[in-house]
């Protein structure tokens, strides 16, 4: 290798065998198992002041997990999982970010994280085989491997509505929320936007404003979420089962602490199916999901769960004409993000609330004074903007990350983000994603896909130390062979269908239509990384020291399908 001072680009670079980008989930579990268990230097960067990810920058009113909590959690370390102690069903933000902090402070972590960190360009050098990391005051890194870990939801998307300037009130977006909160007392609130966070957030603003304006333009379905202080019986249940939890949530598609029913919706009769649903609604939760087989595969059977949640809609909401534009569902349940609630419909029952369905009635502009549709203006002190993210993609094409001989990522991934696994894109040796697009990711309770990830990444850098490997690249034939996987697993269910949903990068104006995740499911995403591992990783291209590419490892895969059963898809 060459000395350091020969490179004019990274002589004033700090040196570590790997940086990381990112202080949430991913990147703290990073950080452990390269520094930890396999002995290497490692710097973490962190735009924030603290640790958290997306818990971090999302502490809007009503910020919660839709992950069952003794699930939402790192399962590595069984003293870990049994010496904490959740206090609900579904945590919330404060309460994640108090778990992620005592994780930190149980590994030391905090010692090799740089905190106020963003991150401006990652470039690679070929000649030193090192990766060169500048952030946005000027500050360099230099590293063999480099890891993103940015989150998959982590770029907030801000629509471009004429008049944002000019209103005199303040706006916020959920996504960079103040840590200091915002006091909504006596004032007049618009809330722009009804995915699952602003079905969190609506009944919550709604408590402490004077007024709610609800602005919809998709209607979304939603299941009660039951939140609970978990029982003093279910607390010692977590700590006596966490090999048994921990074998549920590897062995599910969607790495939840349950199972997914194999019952089909026309096994049974109306009367029965019926009480199926009741129960399933009673259980509340992302387990109604889980109520049959076949809800994401059968357009038919999905029919009958969107009619039943169509129907608690309209018992539940007084108005005739609300409860019509909140039932007036578009696509079919689950094939957006299944949002669940505490109180959202009832929230259209109180006074100072007020649904504008902006289907009939659009958005022309925000004034000074408020939100002007067509045909109404509304006068409001705060507007929210709940309006999402740029998802999976949004964070990476960020950062100007440029590969083998100045390769731009944003020039790659023009039309649409193209990698192996989800893992690495080909000309940007030694670089790593955490549940990058191509992975199950979002349609995967998030710790247990990172889990798998973060394992996956570390045991793979392990195999390279170990046999001199200096370069580890995704081969073009294999990631076109996956692309393709991932747009068979996709079409073999209902998500898809779904023009305006954010799994396609359809909230973001001129963002490519492609359908980003892996919909396959989390049990046989994971048989088929092994797989690849256990065949010296096949699909990648291996360079070791003085020598060519390792043309095995260069190989795609003859058929992902092989690698694991695909009888039914995985969502």
């Amino acid at each position: 290798m060459k000395p350091e001072a020969s490179n004019p680009n990274s002589s004033a670079a700090s040196r570590f065998d790997a940086i990381i980008i990112g202080a949430g989930f991913s990147g703290l579990y990073q950080l452990h198992c390269l520094r930890d268990r396999l002995g290497l230097s490692v710097k973490l960067v962190e735009a924030g002041d603290d640790l958290g990810g997306t818990w971090y920058w999302n502490r809007y009113p009503g910020a919660r997990c839709d992950s069952e909590s003794h699930s939402y959690c790192y399962f590595f370390s069984k003293a870990l999982y049994e010496e904490w102690e959740w206090s609900e069903r579904y945590p919330g933000a404060p309460e994640i970010l108090r778990y992620l902090d005592h994780v930190a402070i149980k590994f030391d972590l905090r010692r090799d994280i740089q905190f106020g960190t963003r991150v401006r360009s990652a470039h690679y050098d070929v000649a030193d085989n090192h990766w060169i990391v500048e952030a946005e005051s000027g500050q360099r890194f230099r590293a063999t491997y480099l890891i993103t870990a940015v989150g998959c939801i982590s770029s907030a998307n801000v629509p471009e509505i004429p008049g944002l300037d000019s209103f005199k009130g303040k706006w916020y977006h959920t996504g960079q929320w103040p840590h200091e909160g915002v006091d909504f007392a006596g004032k007049r609130v618009g809330q722009i936007g009804t995915g699952s966070t602003g079905i969190q957030a609506a009944p919550v603003i709604a408590q402490s404003a004077k007024h709610l304006t609800v602005f919809q333009r998709t209607a979304n379905y939603s299941v009660p979420a039951r939140n609970a202080p978990l029982s003093a019986e279910f607390k010692q249940y977590i700590r006596e089962h966490h090999d048994e939890i921990q074998e549920v949530v590897e062995s599910t598609p969607n790495g939840h602490p349950f199972r997914i029913s194999e019952t089909r919706v026309f096994d049974l009769h109306p009367a029965e199916r019926q009480k199926a649903y009741e129960a399933a609604w009673e259980k509340g939760g992302l387990q109604f999901r889980a109520a049959f087989q076949d809800l994401l595969t059968d357009k038919a059977a999905n029919d009958t769960a969107a009619a039943f949640l169509k129907s608690k809609i309209r018992e539940i909401v007084n108005d005739p004409e609300t409860a019509k534009s909140l039932a007036d569902i578009d696509h079919p349940y689950a094939a957006k993000r299944p949002p669940i609630d505490t109180n959202y419909f009832e929230t259209f029952n109180r006074s100072n609330v007020t649904l504008v369905n902006l289907r009939k009635d659009p958005i022309e502009r925000i004034t000074p004074n408020g939100i002007k549709t067509r045909d109404n203006e509304y006068e409001l002190d705060v507007i929210v903007f709940a309006t999402g993210f740029d998802a999976l993609t949004g964070t990476l094409l960020k950062i100007d990350i440029r590969g083998r001989d100045g390769l731009c990522l944003r020039d790659v991934w023009k039309a649409g983000p193209r990698t192996y696994l989800g893992l690495q894109v080909p000309g940007f040796p030694n670089l790593f994603t955490v549940t990058g697009p191509g992975s199950p990711s979002v349609l995967c309770n998030m710790p247990v896909s990172i889990e798998q990830h973060v394992e996956w990444i570390t045991e793979c850098i392990a195999y390279m130390r170990d046999n001199g490997i200096e370069r580890c690249e995704a081969a073009p034939e294999a990631t076109e062979k996956w692309v393709e996987h991932v747009n068979e697993a996709a079409n073999a269910t209902l998500l898809p269908r779904v023009r305006h949903s954010w799994y396609l990068g359809a909230n973001i104006p001129g963002k490519p239509r492609v359908f980003m995740p892996y919909a396959g499911g989390m049990t046989r995403y994971r048989a088929i990384c092994n797989d690849v591992a256990a065949k010296g990783y096949e699909g990648f291209v291996l360079t070791r020291s003085g020598q060519g590419a390792d043309a095995k490892a260069g190989t795609a895969l003859n058929d992902f399908e092989a690698a694991a059963d695909i009888s039914t898809p995985g969502v």
